[in-house]
């Protein structure tokens, strides 16, 4: 079978892969799309993604759904052919964590996920033909959701996760810093969780134009003279850039709240913070997501319309372009999806 394989920086290949085969608790799936995260570009550009290098080819992909094409022993309430998306974390070890944590399986500290060079031997995404997964790891498509939006439920997660740490958003006004695909996300997300208005901030006005499309009620180019607003009570900061987080906590309200989903580099870097005590702001860190895989599922069944943040779709054998494509901040794209057979 096809996989889309990293090497190394600046080598991905179309490698020809065994094929899998379920074993007990298991089932193979026929992957049909697949969506480009930034790890996946990290990796291919850098042969790394944050502390995670690469030791050997790695199979990208943690955003996929398919058509489950093999059932093995033990497997219960799953059928073939049954339209799927999959969790990709599983955690290594007795999963036991201390009880002030009860529950957030997503700061547990040894975790395999979908794609990812953290252990050695890595473990393998899913932009590939076919994929032996966990049962338990499944999530079963609702009515009205096909396997292209049922891609999306994973950086859905992500930005549900993030609106779930700030609270109640009922009746509040959001800013979002970084019209990206996670920070669209998390604009569709907020809206849906019952934001008042959310205003979207970036530089890029194809971005803007996709925010606007996920719900945004106000959009503002910051590279072109638009300045944040002033004294919004929640920020979620999308864009993972230190070098904006000074003047997104001076859009901060006095006592105000940020989440940040946005993934900070692990480097040292600079930038002028001081409004974070002297504003007495609220700092908080968002990371993956505990189930609410599952949450973004059921909200896309419940019409909550996430489509508008792809862009692009390619084939297997265009996986190169695809990544090219998904860097390139003058292509227009968001969301980029792999069909994968």
């Amino acid at each position: 079978m096809k996989a889309v394989a990293v090497h190394g920086a600046n080598d991905l290949r179309i490698d020809e892969r065994p094929e899998p085969v379920a074993g007990h608790g298991e089932v193979v799936i026929d992957v049909e799309w697949g969506g480009i995260c930034g790890s996946d570009l990290s990796y291919w550009k850098h042969g790394a993604s944050g502390t995670a290098t690469l030791k050997s080819p790695l199979i990208l992909g943690h955003e996929v759904a398919g058509r489950i094409a093999q059932l093995g022993a033990g497997v219960e309430n799953f059928d073939v052919g049954q339209p799927v998306t999959v969790h990709p974390a599983e955690l290594v070890g007795d999963g036991v964590m201390p009880e002030r944590l009860a529950g957030r399986t997503n700061l547990y500290p040894h975790v395999r996920y979908f794609g990812s060079a953290a252990f050695d031997p890595h473990t393998d995404g899913g932009f590939s033909e076919r994929k032996r997964v966990r049962a338990s790891q499944l999530r079963s498509l609702p009515d009205g959701v096909d396997t292209l939006r049922g891609a999306l439920a994973e950086p859905l997660a992500v930005a549900m996760h993030a609106v779930g740490r700030a609270g109640s958003l009922i009746g509040r006004d959001v800013l979002v810093n970084g019209a990206g695909p996670i920070g669209s996300l998390v604009i569709a997300a907020a809206k849906y969780a019952g934001a008042r208005t959310v205003i979207a901030a970036d530089i890029n006005d194809a971005s803007l134009r996709i925010a606007k499309s996920m719900g945004a009620d106000e959009v503002l180019n910051v590279a072109s003279g638009g300045a944040l607003p002033d004294d919004v009570e929640l920020v979620f900061e999308a864009s993972g850039i230190p070098g904006v987080l000074g003047s997104v906590l001076k859009a901060t309200a006095r006592g105000g709240t940020i989440v940040q989903v946005g993934n900070l580099p692990g480097a040292p870097g600079l930038s002028a913070i001081g409004d974070l005590v002297t504003r007495e702001i609220t700092w908080i860190g968002s990371y993956r997501f505990v189930d609410e895989i599952s949450d973004a599922l059921l909200a896309m069944a419940d019409g909550l319309d996430v489509s508008p943040v792809i862009t692009h779709k390619f084939a297997i054998d265009q996986a190169a372009e695809a990544m090219r494509v998904a860097t390139d901040p003058t292509s227009g794209s968001s969301k980029v999806m792999l069909q994968l057979s």
